[in-house]
């Protein structure tokens, strides 16, 4: 089965956070001397923080229902902001928060995906 495009019903706030981080390998020898390599292919992977600030409830239900149904452990693609390719992408927690005035506010991170799901 193909994996679901993540399409939410509205841009996120503006301030999305990125971050990448790469996963290496590290010698230490004497003398202050470090050998230093990537550890496998896939050794890059990137991270957003993505938030929804003020939200309708069908707006929020959309977004909310989509990452609940992907369990946190099945990938998706999504296009980031000021992007134009999509990636595969898993997101293991949101939060999801009544404003004062009765919007809602959803806050996720999304992790790089390098699954072997299509």
């Amino acid at each position: 089965m193909a994996l679901p495009t993540f399409e939410p019903p509205v841009q996120p706030s503006p301030g999305t956070g990125r971050k990448t981080k790469f996963n290496l390998l590290k010698a230490e020898f004497g003398e202050g001397y470090t050998q230093v390599t990537r550890a496998g292919i896939n050794h890059r992977r990137r991270e957003l923080t993505l938030v929804w600030e003020v939200l309708i409830d069908d707006q929020a239900w959309a977004i909310s229902d989509f990452l609940e149904q992907r369990g946190g452990d099945r990938a998706f693609y999504y296009t980031p902001p000021r992007e134009s390719v999509p990636v595969k992408w898993t997101c293991e927690e949101f939060d999801d928060t009544v404003n004062n005035d009765g919007t809602r506010k959803i806050a996720a991170t999304f992790v790089q995906s390098w699954t072997h799901e299509v």
